[in-house]
C-alpha cells in the first residue's frame, strides 16, 4: 500500500477577511475533492486572511499512481486564478 501526502502553501493576494480566504478555499476542496479522489483539508494558517496552507492525502497500491495522482491535483491547484502557490511537498510512503 502506497499513501501519497501532498502539503501546498498558497497565497491569496486579494483577500480582505477570513470570511473571502474561507470562500475560496471551500471552493478549492470542493473542487479538488469533486475531481479526484483525494482527501484535502486546510491544515496551517488558518487565522491569517491570505495564506493557506492544503493539506492532500491519497492511498493506491502503486507508488506512480499516487504520484501521478498528486501531480494532477497540484496542477489543478496552480490554474486557479484567485490564488498563487507559494510552496509544495511532496511525498509518497
Amino acid at each position: 500500500m502506497m499513501v501519497g501526502i501532498l502539503k501546498v502553501e498558497i497565497f491569496i493576494g486579494w483577500a480582505t477577511s477570513l470570511k473571502d480566504k474561507r470562500r475560496v478555499v471551500r471552493s478549492i476542496c470542493d473542487r479538488i475533492r469533486s475531481r479526484h479522489d483525494v482527501a484535502i483539508a486546510e491544515v496551517d494558517n488558518c487565522d491569517l486572511w491570505q495564506r493557506c496552507t492544503l493539506g492532500i492525502a491519497c492511498v493506491s497500491n502503486e507508488a506512480r499512481v499516487v504520484e501521478g495522482m498528486l501531480s494532477r491535483v497540484l496542477k489543478d491547484i496552480e490554474t486557479d486564478a484567485e490564488l498563487e502557490v507559494i510552496g509544495f511537498e511532496k511525498s509518497v510512503v
